[in-house]
């Protein structure tokens, strides 16, 4: 004869599958909120809006250029990095104060702050139409009188607010003195910005093909109060009616959107601890230190007069057919392309080249079968102790 369960048992039976059927439904959000949660944070910047211009140009405004390589930038990360979260101090033509854009860093947890702006300089400057470059700055004091007009220009806008002597507690932009501050505040993250500064300087050289004019340090005031690693790129001179004319441009824009991206996916890699990204940055860390514009200018004209050769090679290196899967030994990848004769490769040759999320990806040697790349492998392992063995299929990483 079967047992009756007693209502307190019964009860008691529909709590516990009521808890559980709670916990169950529940474990997903809480998972999706803690993955959203653990996501790294970028703040994206776009200078100036509304009622402030920024500099202006011939035709354009500093504040339209600004948001049109933010917009395009956060595009290219919210497309390609699912474990980025990218937040915008300002997505359309509005005013945001410099108090409200790092209180919204802040408030956001922010892992890293971009600021995009445009440069300029006085029009009484002789070079006013023949200056050019990008610069990328980091938190610092004003050393000379260039870089104290740079930082007065960017930090003004604080004036447009009511009551800005109090909102900024005594802060003047106009005068030198108010900069002293930056000499004793401590920036934690200061290695860290000048990391991301120098990958951003490489790749708008080497993308975006502007002139570099380097890692600088300077007062301004975003820099100064968002408490994470933070920079302000200048992206190149509006007063110059040629840089103008290709910040204005879709393919200017997409081309310094695309520089500032890669320096991003290194940086990013780094932070995650992958070695090869790790070593990128202590590479643009000391082209930064030591850049010599000769001798970049050899190397540019290097890879674009071997650009048909390196076809060649590829072409020669490759065995592989439509659809055949390849084994391959790669040893390096980083946010440019070099030339197929660098010394990068320390004596590696032919090596291949792919294009992979943000990185050139350097390969050497080519089999049907992964017995047949074992001595490749070993040979390039005495070289670079981080190779390893991918599998290629049409041209694309497959293992």
């Amino acid at each position: 004869m079967s047992r009756i369960a007693s209502p307190t048992a019964i009860i008691s039976t529909i709590c516990k599958f009521a808890l559980l059927l709670v916990v169950l439904l529940l474990s997903p959000m809480a998972t999706a909120r803690q993955a959203k949660e653990n996501k790294f944070v970028v703040i994206l910047d776009a200078g100036h809006g509304g009622n402030d211009a920024g500099a202006i140009g011939i035709k354009g405004k500093e504040k339209n250029i600004n948001l049109g390589v933010v917009l395009k930038l956060g595009k290219l990360i919210e497309d390609n990095m699912p474990d980025v979260s990218v937040r915008y101090t300002r997505k359309k033509d509005v005013f945001v104060g410099l108090k409200e854009r790092t209180q919204f860093a802040h408030k956001n947890n922010g892992n890293l702050f971009i600021s995009i702006h445009a440069n300029s300089i006085s029009k009484k400057n002789k070079n006013r139409k023949t200056i050019k470059g990008a610069s990328t700055y980091v938190l610092g004091t004003a050393k000379n009188a260039k870089n104290l007009e740079i930082a007065q220009r960017e930090n003004s806008v604080i004036t447009l607010e009511d009551d800005y002597n109090s909102k900024y507690e005594g802060f003047d932009p106009t005068s030198p003195e108010s900069y002293i501050i930056f000499e004793t505040m401590q920036n934690a993250f200061l290695d860290q910005s000048v990391s991301f500064a120098a990958l951003v300087q490489n790749e708008m050289v080497d993308v975006a093909h502007r002139t570099d004019r380097g890692v600088r340090q300077n007062g301004f005031y975003v820099l100064a109060y968002t408490g994470m690693p933070s920079v302000l790129v200048e992206l190149d001179f509006i007063c110059n009616p040629t840089q103008e004319k290709y910040m204005l441009s879709e393919k200017g824009q997409d081309e310094m959107a695309q520089a500032i991206y890669n320096a991003f996916v290194t940086y990013k890699a780094s932070y995650d601890g992958k070695s090869e990204a790790i070593a990128a940055v202590r590479q643009a860390q000391a082209e930064a230190a030591d850049y010599d514009e000769e001798k970049h200018i050899e190397e540019e004209s290097e890879v674009n007069n071997t650009e048909s050769e390196a076809i060649e090679e590829s072409n020669s290196t490759s065995v592989a057919t439509s659809g055949e899967r390849i084994y391959k030994v790669q040893f390096m990848a980083l946010p440019k392309k070099l030339g197929t004769k660098s010394k990068e490769y320390k004596g590696l040759s032919p090596v291949e080249v792919y294009y992979d999320k943000g990185y050139y990806k350097y390969t050497y040697g080519a089999s049907r079968t992964r017995q047949g790349i074992e001595n490749d492998f070993r040979k390039v392992r005495k070289l670079f102790k981080d190779a390893f063995i991918i599998v290629m299929q049409d041209g694309k990483r497959v293992e």
